[in-house]
């Protein structure tokens, strides 16, 4: 074995293909550092500016900008070190069929991330209601949307279901109703029970005075008289208020001998 022939072809290769491999790595490493560093800076800018830009359209831009920049930098260097392309050619082209089919839903995604940029049914930091799932956007790309629920889970919606299916936006509007049922016994004054109601709705501090509160017998039910209590808050105090009111009134009522009626069950008994 010819060590010295050996020797000869690793320091070639090493002289040759392998400062291309370092000078390839530390390219793609400082220039993906650079790209993350302006995109930072140019959302820092967009965001924080005397005109913020929207948040939304923001993000989903940069994101784009990112990968558009780094997948060019990677398509570069793969050509600056000389490596033939014309297996991976023939690999996709035999696997054309299989990605087809697994792109498909991507594209149905792309497609639903582009119909909801357009259309805005929420922004980030909207509380939506969709596909079975409730809570904060955090962030809005091109094929899924995250979503952080009320108890800190972190739902990835795909947008393509997200964009067919029905959008509920508690942020959109600026106010909410909160619409509440109390019940009494038929034994009861349903008058002073409504007189109750509205003082607790008049003295709550984040209870809009305007539009004012609607108090009303609802319902004659099978064992109770319904009143129906629908009071307008600001969407950032509805469950504040909705909380308040069902504690305020249980309380009321049982200090001014109002009852609230629950089901009974007589049981006899027959000895043998």
């Amino acid at each position: 074995m010819d060590w010295q022939a050996i020797l000869d072809t690793i320091v070639d290769w090493a002289t040759s293909t392998g400062i291309k491999i370092v000078i390839a790595l530390l390219v793609l490493f400082i220039s993906f550092r650079i790209i993350n560093l302006i995109a930072r800076r140019i959302e820092k800018r967009a965001l924080n500016g005397k005109k913020p830009a929207d948040k939304t359209l923001t993000k989903t831009l940069l994101y784009i900008f990112k990968l558009v920049l780094k997948v060019a930098i990677v398509v570069c260097l793969i050509g600056y070190l000389g490596i033939d392309t014309s297996g991976i050619t023939a690999l996709i082209a035999s696997l054309g069929v299989c990605v087809g089919l697994a792109v498909n839903g991507a594209v149905s995604n792309f497609a639903g991330g582009a119909l909801i940029l357009i259309t805005r049914p929420f922004r980030i930091d909207d509380f939506i209601e969709a596909c079975g799932y409730s809570g904060t956007v955090e962030d809005i790309r091109m094929t899924t949307t995250r979503l952080r629920t009320g108890d800190n889970k972190v739902v990835y919606l795909p947008n393509g279901a997200l964009s067919s299916g029905t959008i509920v936006n508690y942020s959109e509007k600026d106010l909410r109703r909160v619409d509440l049922t109390f019940s009494i016994a038929y034994e009861n004054d349903f008058d002073k029970a409504k007189a109750i109601i509205g003082d607790l709705c008049e003295k709550h501090e984040l209870i809009l005075k305007d539009p004012a509160p609607f108090i009303r017998v609802s319902e004659h039910a099978a064992s109770s008289i319904n009143i129906v209590t629908r009071v307008w808050v600001k969407s950032a105090d509805y469950w504040t208020v909705n909380f308040d009111l069902v504690e305020g009134v249980k309380k009321a009522f049982d200090e001014q001998g109002i009852e609230i009626p629950y089901n009974k069950l007589d049981v006899t008994v027959k000895n043998g």
